[in-house]
């Protein structure tokens, strides 16, 4: 688990936030990582950021297009990847009589049918032992005023974790990972009094009494791609959320 020497990752949505520290991560134990976005200048970023690191490579690619991921995914040879990571994400919210259906079924398309066709699509690039880690969310199976498509689009990629754990065993292993909130880009904007006092709101309300961090929901994503006894789980990496006391003390 801690030397990761010999072993190769893709990381999708490994040019910011939480998809980043699992790649820096990875570095920093030893594996060769591929990172992998829509845009060309912030996976540059990102790698100036490891250091011009030569066990870091870099493939644009965008989820919701089939053509994309085949022309990216080319440049990966097979049966080279130990672990697909997919931390690349989109969110929406609204009250459910007024969200409007397009932007709920395009987060769908983002956040649910991204990830499975670029699993369908990266199979014969996983080799055998290998491991494939989705990211969903604590409104899965924790719902909030406001948030039904985005509680329902993380609860079908954990369904399709649980699913994929036992279709493709034991050549493969899937999990998912269930961060709460973490300070990321994903509230870049969010004005900054806003987001802090979001942040301090949040966390109060935790166990932990703060938020996360990319670093923190990182460790967990590499356990799930790594611990070889570990398959058909959902890690939920969230300070407590799942227990939190909604009633006034």
């Amino acid at each position: 688990m801690h030397d990761l020497s010999g072993r190769t990752a893709l990381v999708v949505g490994g040019s910011s936030g939480i998809g980043r520290a699992t790649a820096a991560l990875m570095l920093d134990r030893g594996a060769a990582v591929w990172i992998a976005g829509r845009t060309q200048a912030k996976l540059d970023a990102a790698l100036a950021s490891f250091g011009a690191d030569a066990r870091a490579q870099s493939v644009a690619l965008d989820m919701t297009d089939g053509a994309s991921i085949k022309t990216g995914l080319s440049g990966i040879e097979d049966a080279s990847l130990d672990a697909l990571t997919v931390t690349a994400s989109s969110a929406v919210h609204g009250p459910f009589s007024e969200l409007a259906v397009e932007e709920a079924r395009a987060m769908f398309d983002s956040k649910f049918w991204g990830p499975y066709r670029l699993a369908r699509a990266a199979l014969p690039k996983l080799r055998d032992g290998g491991a494939i880690t989705f990211f969903s969310g604590v409104l899965s199976r924790r719902p909030g005023l406001n948030c039904s498509a985005l509680g329902a689009v993380n609860a079908a990629v954990e369904g399709l974790a649980r699913d994929l754990a036992l279709e493709l065993e034991p050549r493969l292993r899937v999990n998912c990972v269930s961060p709460g909130m973490v300070r990321t880009e994903a509230y870049a904007k969010v004005p900054a009094d806003k987001r802090e006092a979001m942040y301090e709101g949040t966390g109060a309300s935790l166990p932990v009494g703060r938020v996360g961090l990319p670093e923190e929901i990182a460790e967990a994503t590499v356990f799930a791609a790594f611990n070889t006894y570990l398959t058909g789980q959902v890690l939920d990496v969230d300070g407590g959320h799942t227990i939190r006391q909604y009633a006034t003390r």
